[in-house]
């Protein structure tokens, strides 16, 4: 397969994949998988959602409360 990208970009991807010690194929076949397996976290994440627990209502006052929470912490 031949993809066509701006030189500035296949410099930097090249660099990354030599500083790894992978080929370009090997780093954009690592990117492809790393991106799957990232999507179906996602999903799954998306589905357990509604099964995580009781429902909130994300009001005003319920961020303010937990940015004072984390900004605690």
């Amino acid at each position: 397969m031949s993809i066509t990208i701006q030189p500035e970009l296949e410099s930097r991807l090249r660099a990354r994949a030599e500083a790894e010690g992978l080929t370009i194929e090997s780093y954009f076949e690592r990117i492809a998988r790393d991106d799957e397996e990232a999507e179906a976290e996602l999903e799954a994440l998306a589905l357990e959602g509604p099964d995580s627990g009781p429902s909130i209502e994300g009001s005003a006052q319920y961020w303010g409360a937990t940015r004072s929470q984390l900004e605690k912490s």
